[in-house]
Order: structure tokens, then C-alpha cells, then sequence
């Protein structure tokens, strides 16, 4: 997960008529992820449906179901796992509203809760950020990763320069797993 930033919502007038999943809205928050689930930063589009999530669920807080400050863009898998889920005590992580490395790392392509936050290990638990297929996921893109930092340690001054830059790319926001990327190269002290 990653600090997110929520852009003014385009289409207010949507939520006025009690449609939370109103394109241009669903767009804006899209766009706002760069398109990777708002949970577990796996790329969506084409290989999987978006949901437009409940932070809070609508279930447990119906005042707050056409509320913008309330939806996230998340994918089915972790829509899902998530579900009506809410424990007021030790809420999900929000990424919208606070920065997720406060409460997660990543050991290798691992998430763990970070110094022993309750909140980064309910939100890994229960919205299944170490599940199978995105271990898997998460593991081809550390191995591509730990070979360009091989590389990088292994090659005179102006490859390095380049691989580096390279490094760089695979953590900005817009890419798949960049918490997990950013976490792996700041272990290495290339970040």
C-alpha cells in the first residue's frame, strides 16, 4: 500500500442520486491509484474487475455510502476479503488518509505489520495482502528487482548510474508493488 492522494470528486451530483459507481467518479478514482488496487497495488485493468470500495462499509455505516470520503478503488480479491469487515478499535488503513508505511513493510515480497502495528496486521490478515497468487505476483517482480540491484553492485560507474535510474522507475507510484520495491531498495541503500 501507498500514501494516496483523493482528487475533488468530478461528479458530485452522483452521489446526490445515490450512485456511488457513477463512471466519471469510479474514473477520478481510478486515476488516483494509477490504476492499482488502493489495497494490495496489483495492476487491474485488463486482467481483473475494479470495485469501487467502502472504506468504512456500507453496511455498518450507511450514512457514509455516497460519501466520497469514503470510496477507494480497490480490486475484486480484496473487495471481497474485506467485505463488511470493520473493527472501530483497529481500523483498515486508509490510505487516502494516512501513509501506509506507518504500518506496513515488506520483508523481501512479504508484507508485515511494521513495528508491531495491530493496524498493519488486521489490514494484512484480513484483506489478504500475503495471499497466494500475490506472493507469486509480488515474488516475480522482487526477483526482477534483486537481479538489476545484483547488477548494480556488480558493474563500474556509468551502468550503475544507469541501473539506478532503472531501480528508481519500479518504485515511482504508478507502478505495480512500488511499496514493496521502494522497501526492498531502501534494505539495499539505494533509496
Amino acid at each position: 500500500m501507498i500514501a494516496l492522494t483523493r482528487p475533488e470528486c468530478p461528479n458530485p451530483g452522483a452521489l446526490d442520486a445515490r450512485k456511488y459507481d457513477d463512471p466519471t467518479n469510479k474514473d477520478a478514482l481510478r486515476k488516483s491509484t494509477s490504476g492499482k488496487c488502493m489495497y494490495c497495488e496489483g495492476k487491474m485493468e485488463p486482467f481483473s474487475y475494479a470495485h469501487i470500495e467502502h472504506i468504512k462499509p456500507k453496511k455498518e455505516f450507511p450514512e457514509l455510502e455516497f460519501a466520497w470520503e469514503n470510496l477507494g478503488f480497490s480490486c475484486q480479491r480484496c473487495n471481497t476479503n474485506k467485505g463488511s469487515k470493520y473493527d472501530v478499535d483497529i481500523p483498515f488503513i486508509n490510505p487516502y488518509d494516512e501513509n501506509p508505511e506507518d504500518y506496513i513493510d515488506f520483508l523481501g515480497f512479504f508484507a508485515y505489520k511494521k513495528n508491531g502495528s495491530k493496524r498493519g496486521q488486521y489490514t494484512i490478515h484480513e484483506i489478504g495482502l500475503n495471499r497466494d497468487d500475490l506472493v507469486v505476483s509480488r515474488k516475480d517482480k522482487f526477483e526482477r528487482i534483486e537481479n538489476l540491484i545484483t547488477a548494480y553492485h556488480t558493474s563500474d560507474k556509468p551502468l550503475r548510474d544507469s541501473v539506478i535510474e532503472e531501480l528508481k522507475k519500479f518504485a515511482e507510484k504508478d507502478k505495480e508493488y512500488s511499496a514493496m520495491v521502494k522497501s526492498v531498495l531502501a534494505a539495499h541503500k539505494i533509496l
